[in-house]
C-alpha cells in the first residue's frame, strides 16, 4: 500500500522557519522524482519544489527560491522541504509528490504564516 505521509506543518510568525517531512512507503523511493505542491483558499495548486531520483536535481518556483530547500534521503525513504524567511503569502497546505510513471500524493500539512 503506498503511502505518503507529511508532518510538519504548524503556525509560524512572518520570517520563521518550518521543515516539512514526507515519509514515503509502498514503493521504490529511489526511483521517483519528488516534488511539494502547495495550495491555498481559492487557488490552484502550484508546484513549489522538486527533485530528481538520480542525481537530486533541484528545481524551484520563483516565490520561494532562496527561501526553501528541498532535499531527499533515499536511506530513510523521506523527502524534506526546509522554509525560513516565511511570509503570509506561504500560507496553504502543502502536499507531497512522488512520480515516475504514476503519480502518488500524500493528504498534506497545513502551514499557516501569521502574526
Amino acid at each position: 500500500q503506498v503511502q505518503l505521509v507529511e508532518t510538519g506543518g504548524n503556525l509560524v510568525q512572518p520570517g520563521g522557519s518550518l521543515r516539512l517531512s514526507c515519509a514515503a512507503s509502498g514503493f521504490t523511493f529511489n526511483n521517483y522524482d519528488m516534488s511539494w505542491y502547495r495550495q491555498a483558499p481559492g487557488k490552484e495548486r502550484e508546484l513549489v519544489a522538486s527533485i530528481s531520483s538520480t542525481v537530486g536535481r533541484t528545481n524551484y518556483a520563483d516565490s520561494v527560491k532562496g527561501r526553501f530547500t528541498i532535499s531527499r534521503d533515499n536511506a530513510k525513504n523521506t523527502v524534506y522541504l526546509q522554509m525560513s524567511s516565511l511570509k503570509p503569502q506561504d500560507t496553504a497546505v502543502y502536499y507531497c509528490h512522488a512520480r515516475r510513471f504514476v503519480e502518488y500524493w500524500g493528504q498534506g500539512t497545513q502551514v499557516t504564516v501569521s502574526s
